[in-house]
C-alpha cells in the first residue's frame, strides 16, 4: 500500500516539473501580464511575476491557471492590488475567468477587456466613470460583477450582445438614468441586482427575463410593478417609488412593499451577488467503492497516461515553437510587438470570432476551479461623482525641469537636436545624463498675465494625467526666465505623415493601416469619453501621429489648443502657413461658434480615414481643382463600389474583399458628413471598428492577403532597417 501511494507522488511530482520544463506561454499572454503588472504598479503579492522575460504558465506566476500555452484563468482576489489594468488584456485572446475582486484598483474599466471571458469579477475596486461599450462584444459572458465600486451615470446599450449572461451585480455603485432597452435581450438572465443605485424609469424591459434572483431596492424605480415579477422566486423592490395605488388584478403581493425582506418568502442570506449552481447529487441505490488499493493503481494509470499526454503536447508545441522562430528569423521581435493599442498583428482579424476547440470545455477542466463571485457584505458609503479637471485644483503631476538641465540635455537646443517645427512651436531632442531619452517642446509665449500663467499651468495639470497608450505622454514642464517647456515622452521622428507621403518608405500595409486607425480612434474616443470634462484635440493630423519602432501609432499635442491663442505672433505666422496644407482635415463648422470641437475631431479623424485608404494628401495643390480638395473628392464615390475600388491607394488593392471596403466606407462618410450632428461619437466609431474586425475575423471572405504577414516596415535609409527591440508604453 505505501509503495502505491509512493508511486503516485512521485508520478504527480513528475507531471508538475515536465510541465514546468516545457512550458512556453504564448508571447501575446506575457506581454498582457507584464503589462498588467507594470500598471498596478508591480505588486510584491504577485510572486514570480516580471517585468522582463518569464512564462507565467511555466513559473506558476501567483493567481495564472494555463492549458497548454494559453493563460486561462487569472484570479487575483483580494491582494490589495492598486493601480489600474492596463491597456493590453485584449491580448489575452483564451482567458476565460478574470476574478480581480475585493482589491484598491482604481481608473476606468477599460474597454480592451478579453473578449471570450465567460466569468467577469471586478467587484470590491474603486473603479469610476460607466461600463465600457466593448462589454456588448463579450458574446460568451455568463456572469458579470462590477458591485461595490464607484462607477456612476447611465448604463448604455451595452448589453445586446450578452445573450449568454447569467447572473450580473451592478449593485452598490452611482448609476444614475433609466434602464436601458438592450436589457431586454438579456434572454438567458436569471439573477440581477440592481440595488443601492440612482436608477429611474421602469422597469417593464425586466419583466419578461427568466429571472430567478431579483433586487432592484434603493433606487429611484416608479411607475406599475409588471404583475410578471410575481414568478420571481426571490424579489427585492422595496425603496422605490413604484405606484401603490394602481390596481393590479389578480395580484398576490401584500398591500405594502417593504423595504428589508423579500416580497414573496425571504432567503436565508439577502444576496448581493450570484453564484454558480452546486451539481446536484442524486439520490437512490448506492454504487459500491472500490477499495484503497484499486484508487491508487486507477490513479497511477491514469496519470501514466497524462504524462505521455502531456509530454507529447509540449514537445510538440516547443518544435513548432521553435520552426516558427527559426523562419521568421530575426523579426521575431517585431512580429511578436505588431499590436496597434490592444489588437495583436494579424490576430486582429482573428481574435474572437468562435471559441477554439481546446478552449470549448474549460468550465469543466479541473485547472480550474468552479468560479464563485462571493458577495461583498461590508458597508460601502456612496462615493460622490467625480469633479471635472475644471474643479478643485488638482496637484501637478508632471515632473518640473530646470532650464539649465534642459540646456544640457539638448546641448543648448542645437540644430543637430532639432526634431522638427509644430504649430506651436519647435521640438528637440534630449539625452539626459542617465541616458534617457525625451523630447522637449518650446512654446514660444507672449508676455503672460497672471491669469494666464495659471491657465498655462492648467494645461500641464490636466494634459499630464492623459494616459493611454496611443497618446505621447507629457512627463514634466519647465517656466524659468520667462520660457515655458514641455517634456514628453521620446517616439521616434517618423509621422504617419511620412510614413504614407514620403518615398523614401516602403508603403504601409493595409493591416498596418487599420490598425494604426484604430490606435488612433481609441485615442480620441479615451479624451472625448474617458476624460470629465472631455478634451478635444482640435489640431488632429497625420503629422501629429508619431509611429514608435513597432508603428504604434501616438496622438501628439494633446489638450494643448487653449495654448494658440498665448503664443506669440511668429509661431503664429508660421502656424498659419501649416494650416494652409492641413486645411483638408478643418471641418466646415470651424469658423463657427460655440461648436462642439469633439465633433470636429471626428471629421478630422474620417478625412485620416480616408488619406490611409487612398494615400492621398488631404489637400493637394499639384492636382486638378476638382481633387485638390480630398474629402470633396472622394465623397460622392463612397458608395458607388466601382469608384470605391478605383479610389484605394495602388500599394494596397486586392489586399481588401469589396465587402469589408464597403463596410469601411461606411464608417468614413458618417465621420466626414458636413453636418457636425449627424458624425457619430467616437465611442461608436470605435465600436464600429471593432465590429468590422470581428465580421472579418480570420480573413474568410478575403480580407488577408499572405503578403499583409509582412512584419518590417524598412526604409532606404539604414536608420530604420532591421527588427527593433520591445518598447513599452509608460502608465
Amino acid at each position: 500500500m505505501a509503495k502505491q501511494w509512493w508511486c503516485l507522488i512521485a508520478i504527480v511530482s513528475l507531471t508538475s516539473l515536465v510541465l514546468q520544463a516545457f512550458a512556453i506561454t504564448d508571447e501575446a499572454d506575457v506581454q498582457a501580464l507584464r503589462d498588467l503588472y507594470r500598471s498596478l504598479n508591480s505588486p510584491v503579492q504577485l510572486q514570480r511575476w516580471k517585468l522582463e522575460g518569464g512564462d507565467p504558465c511555466g513559473e506558476l506566476w501567483t493567481g495564472v491557471s494555463c492549458f497548454m500555452s494559453s493563460v486561462i484563468n487569472l484570479d487575483l482576489k483580494g491582494l490589495g492590488l492598486n493601480g489600474n489594468l492596463g491597456f493590453q488584456l485584449l491580448n489575452l485572446r483564451n482567458l476565460k475567468q478574470l476574478d480581480l475582486s475585493s482589491n484598491n484598483i482604481e481608473s476606468e474599466i477599460p474597454y480592451d477587456l478579453p473578449l471570450n471571458l465567460t466569468h467577469l469579477n471586478l467587484a470590491g475596486n474603486k473603479f469610476g466613470q460607466s461600463i465600457p461599450y466593448s462589454l456588448d462584444l463579450m458574446k460568451n459572458l455568463r456572469h458579470l460583477n462590477l458591485s461595490h465600486n464607484a462607477l456612476s451615470g447611465p448604463l448604455g446599450n451595452v448589453f445586446g450582445g450578452l445573450k449568454n449572461l447569467k447572473g450580473m451585480d451592478l449593485s452598490f455603485n452611482n448609476f444614475t438614468g433609466d434602464l436601458p432597452t438592450s436589457f431586454k435581450s438579456l434572454s438567458n438572465l436569471t439573477g440581477l441586482f440592481l440595488q443601492e443605485n440612482h436608477f429611474t424609469g421602469s422597469v417593464i424591459f425586466l419583466a419578461n427575463l427568466p429571472l430567478y434572483d431579483l433586487n432592484i431596492e434603493d433606487n429611484h424605480f416608479s411607475g406599475i410593478i409588471p404583475e410578471k415579477f410575481q414568478s420571481i422566486h426571490n424579489l427585492w423592490i422595496g425603496g422605490n417609488k413604484f405606484d401603490k395605488e394602481t390596481n393590479y388584478p389578480p395580484w398576490n403581493f401584500p398591500d405594502v412593499i417593504p423595504t428589508e425582506q423579500n416580497i414573496s418568502s425571504p432567503p436565508v442570506t439577502n444576496l448581493t451577488a450570484f453564484d454558480t449552481h452546486p451539481t446536484h447529487i442524486a439520490s437512490g441505490h448506492s454504487k459500491k467503492r472500490p477499495g484503497p488499493s484499486g484508487i491508487a493503481m486507477l490513479v497511477c494509470g491514469c496519470t501514466l497516461v497524462a504524462v505521455f499526454a502531456a509530454l507529447f503536447v509540449v514537445i510538440h508545441n516547443r518544435r513548432s515553437h521553435e520552426k516558427a522562430v527559426g523562419e521568421m528569423g530575426s523579426c521575431e521581435g517585431s512580429a511578436r510587438n505588431r499590436a496597434i493599442s490592444t489588437v495583436q498583428g494579424t490576430d486582429l482579424w482573428s481574435m474572437a470570432a468562435e471559441d477554439s476547440p481546446h478552449i470549448s470545455g474549460f468550465s469543466s477542466s479541473p485547472l480550474i476551479t468552479p468560479s464563485r463571485l462571493p458577495p461583498i457584505r461590508t458597508k460601502t458609503m456612496k462615493v460622490p461623482k467625480k469633479k471635472g479637471l475644471s474643479g478643485r485644483k488638482m496637484p501637478i503631476t508632471a515632473k518640473v525641469y530646470s532650464l539649465g538641465e534642459l540646456q544640457v540635455a539638448t546641448n543648448s537646443f542645437s540644430r543637430e537636436n532639432l526634431i522638427g517645427e509644430g504649430s506651436l512651436g519647435s521640438v528637440y531632442r534630449a539625452e539626459f545624463p542617465d541616458g534617457t531619452i525625451l523630447a522637449v517642446k518650446i512654446i514660444n509665449m507672449v508676455s503672460l498675465s497672471i491669469v494666464e500663467e495659471e491657465q498655462f499651468l492648467d494645461v500641464i495639470r490636466n494634459a499630464s494625467r492623459l494616459k493611454h497608450p496611443n497618446i505621447v505622454t507629457l512627463l514634466g514642464y519647465c517656466m524659468e526666465h520667462g520660457q515655458h517647456l514641455l517634456v514628453y515622452k521620446y517616439i521616434r521622428n517618423l509621422s504617419l505623415e511620412d510614413a504614407l507621403h514620403c518615398i523614401t518608405y516602403k508603403p504601409l500595409s493595409w493591416v498596418l493601416r487599420f490598425q494604426i486607425s484604430l490606435g488612433i480612434a481609441q485615442a480620441l474616443n479615451y479624451m472625448h469619453s474617458s476624460c470629465v470634462p472631455s478634451v478635444a484635440h482640435s489640431n488632429l493630423k497625420a503629422a501629429n501621429i508619431l509611429l514608435d519602432e513597432t508603428l504604434t501609432p501616438h496622438v501628439c499635442d494633446c489638450g494643448l489648443a487653449i495654448l494658440r491663442s498665448l503664443t506669440s505672433n511668429s509661431v503664429k505666422l508660421k502656424a498659419s502657413e501649416m494650416a494652409i496644407s492641413n486645411s483638408g482635415y478643418i471641418a466646415p463648422e470651424h469658423a463657427q461658434s460655440g461648436i462642439d470641437d469633439t465633433k470636429a475631431d471626428v471629421y478630422a479623424f474620417g478625412v485620416l480615414l480616408l488619406e490611409l485608404l487612398t494615400g492621398r494628401r488631404p489637400f493637394d495643390n499639384s492636382r486638378s481643382r476638382s481633387e485638390q480638395l480630398l474629402v470633396k473628392w472622394a465623397s460622392s464615390r463612397l458608395h458607388d463600389n466601382a469608384s470605391l475600388g478605383e479610389m484605394i491607394d495602388p500599394s494596397i488593392k486586392r489586399t481588401m474583399s469589396s465587402k469589408f471596403l464597403s463596410r469601411f466606407a461606411d464608417i468614413v462618410s458618417v465621420c466626414i458628413q458636413a453636418e457636425q450632428e449627424f458624425r457619430p461619437p467616437m465611442s461608436e466609431i470605435v465600436e464600429s471598428l471593432m465590429c468590422l474586425v470581428q465580421k472579418q475575423a480570420g480573413g474568410i471572405d478575403g480580407t488577408i492577403e499572405a503578403d499583409s504577414l509582412e512584419k518590417s516596415f524598412r526604409s532606404t535609409n539604414t536608420r530604420f532597417f532591421g527588427s527593433p527591440t520591445i518598447s513599452y508604453f509608460s502608465v
